[in-house]
């Protein structure tokens, strides 16, 4: 290899690494200053959007599975941020609503990473988006990554709650 091929393939590590780097610092930021996960915030934020939604809805929408929905949604009940309660009009449903505590922990809960760079996103180009994804793929490619399932949202790779729709 070239001096110049590698310093530019150090340069493109460095580039991911500070993306894996800003994704755990947020995670992690997020954690000690209001005690939620990005996927639980993830969650919330879907449930302030919608006013009511249930599991399966919230699962879809989030691109998660039921069951950590579900999971998600037992650690947001016990701290009070979000109530299940069965649909008046079919008692089969359960529906998932916000709390007044959820509703103020999201008021003062900062923007999501992933929110801020759909925002820049969205400014490109629709070439320079086209060879972002791209270049990202073939990222993907050479790392041998194409088979590891991923959901559309920044989170930290700690987070236990965490399981892909399936």
């Amino acid at each position: 290899m070239s001096d110049f091929s590698d310093s530019v393939s150090e340069q493109v590590l460095t580039a991911l690494r500070q993306i894996i780097r800003a994704i755990d610092l947020q995670s992690k930021n997020l954690e000690r200053r209001f005690g939620l996960t990005i996927p639980q915030l993830v969650v919330l934020k879907e449930v302030k959007r919608a006013g009511e939604l249930t599991v399966g809805e919230i699962a879809r929408r989030v691109n998660l599975s039921q069951a950590t929905v579900t999971s998600i949604l037992d650690r947001l009940e016990n701290r009070g941020l979000a109530k299940r309660s069965r649909s008046f009009e079919d008692k089969r449903r359960v529906m998932v609503r916000m709390t007044e505590q959820g509703s103020g922990i999201l008021k003062e809960s900062p923007s999501i990473l992933q929110e801020h760079f759909l925002r820049q996103f969205g400014k490109l180009n629709q070439w320079e988006q086209t060879l972002i994804l791209s270049s990202l793929q073939r990222i993907v490619s050479m790392m041998n990554a194409e088979e590891i399932e991923a959901v559309p949202h920044l989170m930290g790779g700690f987070d236990s709650d965490v399981e892909q729709k399936g």
